[in-house]
């Protein structure tokens, strides 16, 4: 029996699975770790411990529980959370804490200088994307122009994908999914690293090699295969972001196709036609040469729920709570008896990406409980997500199939919510473990013993959750408050972070 290994490194969690032929999961396996939030608009990860010391430990215990002998591995894919920054020396040893995607915020200036100096229509239409907190070219100018002596010791700069890599090959490999996200230094137009917009951000060494996703970066060395069990040459793919593998679990395949990703934030990934420009959304070359895909994502959701859990709900059994709390959500009526969330806890990515964004919950009162203030919280992302929605087709570029998976699918308010909301239909699929399925079906693609097409029989449709008529008089005028509550609160937000950083 062939068998494929895919892991993830999530934000909170990372996930591994053993997958076989027919695409059933042998076996699984999990271990958390924490997001660092040394002050305010900053999170980080450690690397050795959270990115390589989690795969290490899924691994084993993957091997362990399913005694399948690791020869039996035809390939290994991995994805991680991202864009990351990571510089590391010459050894490939971490050189400080991992930088993270769009909830850290801590480039604000640099993206301003760089928008000053270079011109923003011009690094859009170099690069595919505008300057934002989710942008990679900022977070290692900000490191040069606040820890110098790291970013002179640096020998490359690797995101998290990348360093998983490196520690099973002993090379330095991203794929151009996930490169595109280093504004100012891709382009998109070449599909090549670009350093005429700003020399003095990174050197071509700094960089590390470009590939397609499913392109073989390496086999196992001996020293990776004596840590992690595995046997040594077993092909190790290029892979990519947690959440284009996760696309790929769910059947995101054809234009028009968008997968809703209900995480530690909520990440949407459409495929088009051809490429889209709009400063609001994101865009990467898709896995695959020649196609496109756009993205989109909120800075809090899962996240937020963690943060309620450990606020307001410490004294329900940890093994229940978030149960515990959608049941409560359920329990009080679909708009929360008034109450609208902004959930702008750590900034905003898309599509107002305003870093100096606060979180909100407006229309307290005496008669709200626990259930309605978490149902609000959940309807506050739904809401979000929305705006997000909203954006396609405010560019003539509306989502066809909504394709949903994550943690928060069993969530069954804060799904059917976003439904609701947006008046979009999303279908499940029978698995909904996410990336590290995608992982593993990427490995068996790329050692062609899968097509492309195969994952309608890995993971077939389950079901399909449509919008509730009889809620949309509520939530359009939830949703009409939300719009209006930024707008009309935006510049206090910037004043009370001005304040506060100052």
């Amino acid at each position: 029996m062939r068998h494929y290994l895919g892991v993830d490194i999530g934000t909170f969690e990372t996930k591994g699975v053993l997958v076989d032929e027919a695409g059933n999961i042998v076996a699984s396996s999990a271990h958390s770790h924490k997001m660092l939030v040394p002050q305010p608009g900053w999170a980080e990860h450690r690397p050795r411990e959270d990115w390589w010391g989690d795969f290490v430990f899924v691994t084993r215990k993957l091997l362990a529980a399913s005694r399948v002998d690791p020869r039996s591995i035809r390939a290994i894919g991995c994805s991680a959370i991202g864009p990351c920054m990571l510089p590391v020396d010459a050894a490939g040893e971490p050189l400080s804490n991992a930088v993270l995607y769009g909830v850290d915020t801590r480039a604000a200036k640099e993206i301003a200088a760089l928008d000053a100096r270079i011109g923003a229509e011009r690094i859009l239409d170099r690069c595919g994307n505008a300057l934002t907190s989710q942008s990679v070219g900022p977070k290692i100018l900000w490191l040069k122009n606040n820890r110098p002596e790291i970013h002179a010791r640096a020998a490359k700069f690797l995101n998290s994908t990348s360093y998983i890599n490196f520690r099973l090959t002993g090379r330095y490999v991203i794929d151009h999914y996930s490169a595109a996200s280093s504004s100012p230094l891709y382009d998109v137009g070449t599909r090549d690293w670009t350093f005429d917009l700003a020399d003095d951000i990174a050197r071509p060494d700094q960089l590390p090699d470009l590939l397609w996703t499913t392109d073989i970066a390496g086999t196992v060395t001996a020293a990776a295969a004596e840590e992690t069990g595995l046997a040594a040459g077993t092909p190790v793919i290029t892979g990519t972001i947690d959440a284009a593998a996760e696309a790929l679990s769910v059947g995101v395949a054809e234009p028009g196709d968008m997968m809703v990703m209900y995480g530690s934030t909520v990440f949407t990934i459409m495929l088009s036609e051809e490429r889209i420009r709009e400063p609001r959304l994101w865009y990467a070359p898709w896995l695959f040469e020649g196609e496109h895909a756009s993205m989109a994502g909120l800075s809090t959701s899962g996240t937020l729920t963690h943060w309620f859990r450990d606020q307001f709900a410490r004294e329900l059994q940890p093994n229940m709570v978030f149960l515990t709390l959608a049941e409560e959500a359920l329990a009080s009526p679909p708009g929360a008896k008034g109450l609208v969330v902004l959930p702008y806890f750590s900034g905003e990515r898309t599509p107002i990406h305003d870093p100096r964004a606060k979180g909100m919950v407006f229309g307290l009162d005496l008669t709200h409980t626990r259930s309605d203030v978490y149902r609000a919280l959940l309807e506050g992302i739904a809401c979000g997500t929305t705006h997000i929605v909203d954006t396609y087709r405010e560019i003539g570029a509306p989502p066809g199939r909504i394709y949903a998976v994550g943690g928060g699918t069993k969530n069954i308010a804060w799904v059917q919510a976003t439904s609701d909301i947006s008046g979009l239909a999303q279908i499940l699929r029978r698995r909904t473990i996410g990336a590290s399925y995608g992982d593993a079906f990427l490995a068996a693609v790329a050692v062609g013993d899968a097509r492309r097409g195969d994952i309608e029989t890995w993971n077939p449709v389950e079901g399909k959750l449509s919008p509730n008529k009889r809620t949309a008089a509520i939530y359009e005028r939830q949703y009409r408050i939300f719009r209006r509550l930024y707008e009309r609160t935006k510049d206090l937000m910037a004043e009370l972070s001005d304040n506060a950083s100052g």
